[in-house]
């Protein structure tokens, strides 16, 4: 049985990159992506341009962290944040992995068992009729507990109010759960920005029922 293409929505490329962008995504990626043999720690899902996935990965020495991003100038942009002029990795970031492409590749191939899954400030898609383009629906969450650790947590944070009670309504539809453990959370530029122009970011932290 053929495996259905996976239909990603929004940008894959941007503005043209720079000589030492395009040489990092050439000749440092292939060396960062995901190896089988390994075990992944930490998923981020849509890293931006990666000041996250940096954070954590200094605050989890011993962890390996895993980002996913589909979107090109993204993934250019975090390794130029964690090489050297040469292109060589900065040793404070040599437990970063990077996926350069839709997580959910990564996402049907296996039972991770990731400690934490990470998605902050997804697209929400805000037109009634792209709603479908929506990442957090029940299927997706589904997915992401089928690769959650047992004790594992999934930390969403989002600055639109509304794409936020749409996701807790999905949740009622997995075999996840509202919890309220507190976390840590890292400051992004996209928290900063606050695109929705709301007060604040609010934040759901999800287990496994």
């Amino acid at each position: 049985m053929e495996k259905q293409e996976i239909r990603t929505f929004g940008r894959r490329h941007g503005k043209k990159l720079s000589a030492r962008k395009e040489s990092l995504v050439r000749d440092t990626l292939p060396a960062l992506c995901p190896r089988a043999d390994e075990k992944i720690d930490i998923l981020e899902i849509g890293f931006g341009s990666g000041e996250h996935v940096r954070e954590l990965a200094i605050a989890n020495p011993n962890r390996i962290i895993l980002g996913a991003e589909p979107f090109m100038n993204g993934v250019a942009a975090l390794l130029s944040g964690i090489c050297d002029e040469n292109g060589a990795v900065l040793d404070e970031y040599k437990n970063i992995r990077i996926f350069p492409d839709d997580v959910r590749i990564v996402l049907n191939d296996g039972n991770y068992g990731f400690d934490e899954i990470w998605i902050l400030h997804p697209d929400p898609w805000p037109k009634a009729r792209h709603e479908k383009r929506r990442l957090l629906n029940a299927d997706f969450l589904n997915l992401l507990s089928k690769n959650l650790a047992t004790d594992g947590k999934i930390i969403i944070g989002t600055d639109h109010w509304e794409y936020y009670d749409w996701i807790l309504n999905q949740v009622k539809n997995t075999n996840l759960c509202e919890t309220n453990l507190s976390h840590d959370i890292i400051q992004t530029r996209y928290q900063k920005k606050n695109m929705a122009g709301t007060a604040e970011p609010k934040y759901i932290i999800l287990t496994r029922r």
